[in-house]
């Protein structure tokens, strides 16, 4: 798909490279009890905590954003500096290893949401998460790792992944495009950061406040989810500009402005073809994109730039202009060739509707014994690659082990334009010569809810 270009790039998993990692890690030891999971969920919107106090926000801090509405926070949100992504699946057995029934997991999704909502809005609000729903006996109601911060534009945002309509025993109202997505020619994908059947966006202005958001989520989960995988992303303060990729290239600039109706009409889904509780949702394409740096910081700046299609300083296509100057894909050059190659990135994905709001990734060298041999076999296949080039013996780079890269989120209405563009660029886009994608997930993210609410009530009416 859409990989790190000229429009918009961003995490590794949680273990950092450890062996221990897996594609369905435990989140905790803490096992709740059915009783529990049956009555232990917090009311949305409830009281705070009474021995927490509220987080003192900072005199001048931007206000906090709203958890509350018609669309969830962190989509149209003007992008945050850091962001962390996880995927959960839900439980199918009791502690004692009987299987679920379909009714048993849905009821436990349901307090799942309930909880996951209460916390995200007093969160947001830059108040404590509340209690856990199970905790020893005269420990502490909150970590306290975010005390005295203020909200720093937190926020939290909500998916279902595919299978979890069959899961919770309503594929009725599955969304129309929420299926899986199809294999790509040149995908390494690898599924301990793959897949998932709930997924949580988390960003935000400060690290640590967005750590403390993702313990209060986590510890809401036993005994209902596990943790499949996470990422944790970063962007460059930018302002008002284009953030870069880790190529050094402007990533977003052919993004809509949120508020207009070419946004409106990229992102957010409506129409009798989709259930009636995902109006005002959309639909998350997640993809986490390996780059090659020391390939890509040996190669010269004419394939630097005719890889992506636009000038690498100011973001302008290479058919002339500034940043936002349309690109001419007639304009030829002095040898007759298009300026704009053909095969480049902005020629394949020109013209397709969709937000990115990507993050960069950089989980340095991971010393796992599985990396060592994962990417070996990959990187001679690769177009440019070979064991007689000094500059990009592997060996040399140490790029088996080094994962750095992009974690591409693309928000948009119709999946299926992502799939074509994607599709188009296995086949031809120069960026395969440097980028490998290695990790995959399609999520529906559904509108936001009034108080009182969770986000899948709508899903289950009779409650």
């Amino acid at each position: 798909m859409p990989s790190p270009s000229a429009d918009r790039q961003g995490a590794t998993p949680d273990g950092r490279g450890s062996s221990a990692f897996s594609r369905r890690t435990l989140i905790t030891s803490l096992v709740v009890t059915a009783g529990v999971g049956a009555g232990g969920a917090l009311a949305v919107g409830g009281g705070e905590a009474p021995a927490s106090p509220a987080r003192n926000p900072a005199a001048g801090s931007p206000p906090a954003e709203q958890f509350h509405g018609t669309h969830q926070s962190g989509i149209a949100t003007p992008q945050q500096r850091y962001a962390y992504f996880a995927a959960f699946d839900l439980e199918v057995g009791d502690p004692k290893g009987k299987r679920l029934s379909t009714e048993r997991i849905a009821t436990n999704f349901q307090h799942l949401m309930e909880r996951w909502s209460g916390a995200a809005e007093r969160l947001m609000r830059g108040r404590p998460a509340g209690p856990l729903p199970v905790n020893r006996p005269g420990a502490p109601a909150d970590s306290g790792v975010a005390d005295g911060l203020p909200p720093s534009r937190l926020t939290l945002t909500f998916g279902l992944g595919p299978e979890l309509f069959d899961r919770i025993g309503r594929q009725e109202q599955r969304p129309r495009h929420l299926r899986e997505l199809p294999a790509f020619s040149t995908d390494q994908l690898q599924p301990a950061w793959s897949g998932g059947q709930l997924f949580v966006q988390i960003c935000g202005d400060d690290p640590q406040s967005i750590s403390h958001a993702f313990r209060a989520l986590r510890g809401r989960a036993p005994g209902l989810a596990r943790l499949r995988w996470s990422q944790q992303g970063f962007l460059g303060r930018f302002g008002d500009a284009t953030p870069r990729n880790l190529f050094g290239h402007k990533d977003g600039t052919a993004n809509p402005r949120a508020g207009t109706a070419a946004f409106d009409d990229a992102v957010w889904v409506s129409g009798p073809d989709e259930p009636s509780w995902f109006t005002g949702g959309t639909y998350l394409v997640f993809r986490k994109i390996r780059m090659d740096l020391p390939k890509w910081d040996t190669s010269t700046a004419l394939q630097q730039d005719q890889s992506i299609g636009r000038r690498r300083d100011t973001g302008a296509p290479l058919s002339g202009g500034h940043e936002f100057t349309p690109p001419d894909f007639g304009r030829a050059g002095p040898d007759g060739e298009p300026v704009i190659p053909s095969d480049s990135h902005l020629a394949l994905v020109r013209d397709i509707p969709m937000l990115r709001r990507s993050y960069n990734y950089d989980y340095a060298f991971q010393a796992r014994a599985e990396a060592a041999g994962e990417h070996d076999h990959h990187g001679a296949d690769q177009p440019g690659h070979s064991h007689d080039d000094p500059l990009h013996d592997h060996a040399g780079t140490g790029h088996d082990t080094y994962d750095t890269g992009a974690l591409f989120c693309a928000y948009l209405r119709d999946p299926g334009d992502f799939i074509r563009a994607q599709r188009k660029m296995a086949a031809a886009d120069r960026l395969n010569a440097f980028i490998q994608h290695t990790g995959s997930a399609i999520f529906a993210i559904p509108p936001a809810v009034q108080p009182g609410r969770h986000l899948a009530a709508a899903l289950f009416p009779q409650r």
